[in-house]
């Protein structure tokens, strides 16, 4: 139970609208393979864009749910790509309850309806926001994807846990482990780091070591501020998601 409680923040409350980003979007409704039902948001690319084809697959932190998101959703969309962002199961308007297992099933169904709805896998970057970095580099495993983006995420959770809560034996009893350190040799496709060293949750030298243990084509940008600040609205952030894309649009050269 605390092992739980210290890993999921979730609520359930939609605290604003995706109206507010002043562009169409689609309230989205979908079934992991278990059954469970959950909610997002799709912001399709303008029609003009010439990256009408590509999408960013949001998957967020372990706080909040997706309407504390559309910052983020908005500077993903100033790029010409469209967006979709989901909320895990317990979060936001989805049902069931979290837990490691379900939010991989959960991206998985997310990634799945964007392939129901025309976009190739090799076009979808899974964007991975602390939590979210151990969900889509477990992604990157089990779907075709083009890319992933790992912003403030930890090399695993027993490691942040153990940190954390140092007089407690976190390595001998965690269960909960999204290990994305153990997974980055086997990812095969573009990763983008990006990593503030004034971040007061998770240390700089997760960031340094997923790094170095990802495979070329690799990127690292160093970000500013708190773990959770608005990172979108900085220029670095801007700049490196500009040149992930590309690579993409390169095939990843």
């Amino acid at each position: 139970w605390f092992e739980h409680s210290q890993v999921y923040h979730q609520t359930r409350q939609l605290e604003t609208s995706p109206t507010g980003l002043g562009r169409s979007f689609e309230d989205v409704r979908i079934k992991a393979s278990d059954g469970v039902e959950l909610h997002g948001w799709f912001f399709p690319a303008n029609t003009s864009s010439q990256r009408a084809h590509l999408v960013f697959l949001i998957c967020h932190g372990n706080g909040g749910n997706i309407s504390h998101r559309l910052g983020l959703c908005s500077a993903l969309l100033e790029t010409g790509a469209g967006v979709f962002v989901f909320d895990y199961r317990g979060y936001g308007q989805s049902q069931g309850r979290p837990g490691e297992e379900g939010t991989y099933r959960d991206a998985q169904a997310a990634h799945a309806w964007l392939r129901q709805n025309g976009f190739q896998g090799k076009d979808i970057i899974a964007y991975g926001e602390s939590l979210g970095g151990g969900i889509v580099s477990e992604l990157a495993l089990r779907e075709t994807i083009g890319a992933i983006v790992l912003q403030s995420t930890f090399t695993s959770l027993p490691d942040i846990g153990a940190e954390l809560f140092p007089w407690l034996p976190v390595r001998s009893f965690s269960t909960i482990k999204y290990d994305t350190h153990a997974r980055l040799p086997h990812i095969r496709v573009p990763v983008l780091v990006m990593h503030s060293r004034a971040d007061d949750l998770v240390r700089f030298q997760h960031a340094e070591r997923n790094f170095a243990a990802a495979n070329e084509p690799k990127m690292f940008c160093e970000l500013r501020g708190g773990h959770n600040g608005a990172t979108w609205e900085q220029r670095e952030f801007r700049e490196a998601i500009e040149k992930l894309l590309k690579l993409v649009e390169n095939g990843g050269r």
